[in-house]
């Protein structure tokens, strides 16, 4: 019995989307062609592969089955492609990743160790950009791969898959002056002294857009040019900071309030070049080490 990899591929995305239109898309193919193609792969398996509702579909035993080796063949398959095409290519021409600020602390590094361990004979280039850079420099063929931030106000881009929860929340010292509060506004908060990221940084960038020209006169005691500074700045009482939940590490002893601000509410996408600079496969295997890395790096409740 042969499984055709467009099939597995296929299989798989419709499982991260929901539906099979979901993964027609992602997959650049017709709607009637993605039906085909997975009541041909359930023919050849010889049972259902999915159950089918109105409100999409979701993997019978077997096909939970089926994407837990058809994940580990698709692997399998990057390792040896990647082997095979590390003798024909340049070494300077690494794969491209970009990210804002949030991602960079913790989902990126994360995604980046088990990828480059996996595959040791293809190279990433990360940086970290602000969300229009990314989609701009994938649009124009600079780059593979990006992490965005869809904060609602538009949709990043028609290339793109949810990664996560990347909403704002207001931290300080473990019982400090957050202790009797369940919840605060951005202007409740710079009542009090803050610490922030630098001006410069996408993050705060961002931050600062969404405030706009009436924004509360805040005291930032210090600027750190890392998120990590930052948390240890908040936790040690130096000031309040705003941060995305995700990006603060749960073993840190603080206190964690949620922000009223509708602005506050946003969530990381994965989005990808419009036009191909690499090897899909090898996009591909970096694309789902971020995906993985985003499940296992979510915000804790």
């Amino acid at each position: 019995m042969r499984y055709d990899l467009v099939d597995l591929r296929l299989f798989l995305d419709v499982l991260a989307g929901g539906s099979i239109t979901a993964g027609a898309v992602r997959m650049h193919l017709s709607l009637p062609s993605a039906s085909a193609r997975i009541r041909a792969l359930e023919r050849q398996a010889g049972v259902e592969l999915l159950v089918r509702g109105r409100r999409g579909v979701r993997p019978t035993p077997a096909g939970t089955s089926l994407a837990r080796h058809a994940r580990d063949v698709l692997t399998h398959t990057a390792r040896l492609e990647s082997a095979v095409a590390g003798y024909a290519r340049s070494p300077t021409a690494p794969l491209v990743l970009l990210a804002g600020t949030s991602a960079t602390h913790r989902l990126v590094p994360h995604a980046l160790a088990s990828f480059l361990a996996e595959h040791p004979d293809l190279d990433v280039t990360a940086s970290e950009r602000p969300t229009p850079e990314t989609l701009r420099l994938l649009a124009d063929g600079e780059a593979d791969l990006g992490v965005v931030v869809d904060d609602g106000s538009g949709a990043p881009g028609p290339d793109t898959e949810p990664l996560g929860d990347d909403s704002l929340v207001v931290i300080g010292r473990s019982g400090g002056v957050l202790a009797d509060r369940d919840e605060l506004t951005y202007r409740e908060v710079a009542e009090h002294p803050l610490v922030g990221l630098q001006s410069t940084a996408p993050l705060q960038r961002w931050i600062e857009g969404k405030l706009g020209p009436d924004a509360p006169v805040a005291r930032f005691r210090t600027r750190a040019s890392s998120i990590g500074t930052v948390v240890s700045l908040a936790a040690a009482g130096v000031g309040l900071a705003v941060l995305p939940r995700r990006a603060v590490d749960p073993a840190v002893p603080l206190d964690v309030r949620e922000l009223r601000d509708p602005w506050s509410r946003r969530h990381l996408a994965l989005a990808r070049g419009t036009t191909a600079r690499r090897d899909s496969t090898a996009v591909e295997a970096l694309a789902d080490h971020v995906r993985r890395a985003a499940a296992g790096d979510g915000p804790t409740p």
